[in-house]
């Protein structure tokens, strides 16, 4: 079976008041951009950065990237003029912060929904509050209802070292169990997972094995504070070349006609199940839809 596949190997928060970075957007090399207009915006430049949000997505030509708006609180007096600017422009996504309960999620879907902005705009959760860590399973449950739009986790791993005091070290140690529970979650909820930031943009031998620790857990990709990160993210979550031939191994193997129907069969003196066709063949997909 053909699987699709998007990839979000590097996602870069751009900020929405920052006209010089927004007009690069078309010149980078990650996956995703995020337009923000929440944490990296100060609250006198809020409006005009949201105002900002038409000409950015005005005659958008390249869909090679996903795009994605970040949106204040709907709590905030920002939170639902940025949700109805955001819907606005339909991008693939709009990214919540401060998610909490499923409730934040169902709310934003209901606006979306009540404004007839099409189903192909999906929602983004941030996972950065105690409360969200506590109710994730029911959270990630929506990635089973289409009719939630929820597609996409985010860790918003500074405001989780802010609310609970946990100390932040360069190997993340005491962020690896909640880490691994949102990855956990996310799979439960058919969601992709993307990690935090990294903030020293300026170490990237530390980025790179931050990316290669992620990937190892099982996320999808990384958010960016700055380009430079871009590289790094892309080689740690794409498939390794030998990863890719021992799943273009698989696939060969169960396509044979001997091999029609079975459960199991053996491959180069080991045991190989439908399990790990399936695997093979979502692998593939990602090196297709990377290379495309």
């Amino acid at each position: 079976m053909t699987q699709t596949y998007r990839p979000r190997r590097s996602v870069l928060y751009v900020p929405a008041s920052n006209e010089k970075a927004l007009a690069k957007i078309a010149t980078l090399d990650c996956d995703g951009v995020i337009v923000d207009l929440e944490d990296a915006v100060a609250p006198a430049d809020k409006v005009a950065a949201r105002d900002r949000l038409a000409a950015v997505f005005a005659g958008r030509a390249d869909r090679r990237r996903e795009m994605i708006v970040r949106v204040n609180a709907l709590s905030s007096e920002w939170g639902a003029d940025d949700l109805r600017a955001a819907a606005a422009c339909e991008p693939d996504a709009i990214l919540l912060p401060k998610v909490n309960t499923p409730r934040d999620v169902l709310e934003a879907g209901d606006l979306l929904d009540d404004a007839f902005v099409p189903d192909s705009v999906k929602l983004w959760a941030m996972i950065e509050t105690p409360r969200a860590l506590l109710n994730i399973g029911a959270i990630a449950e929506l990635g089973r209802d289409p009719a939630s739009r929820l597609d996409c986790f985010v860790a918003g791993t500074n405001d989780l070292v802010k609310d609970t005091g946990v100390l932040a070290t360069p190997d993340r140690r005491y962020l690896v169990p909640w880490l691994m529970q949102m990855v956990l979650a996310a799979r439960a909820g058919g969601l992709d997972m993307i990690d935090g930031v990294s903030n020293d943009f300026r170490d990237l031998d530390g980025f790179a094995r931050q990316c290669a620790e992620a990937a190892a857990m099982g996320f999808d990709g990384k958010t960016l504070i700055h380009p430079a990160q871009i590289e790094a993210a892309n080689r740690a979550f794409a498939p390794t070349p030998e990863a890719v031939a021992e799943a273009r191994l698989v696939v060969e193997a169960f396509a044979q006609p001997g091999n029609a129907g079975k459960g199991v069969i053996a491959l180069n003196g080991r045991m190989v199940e439908r399990l790990h066709l399936a695997q093979a063949e979502k692998l593939l997909a990602k090196v297709a839809a990377i290379g495309a």
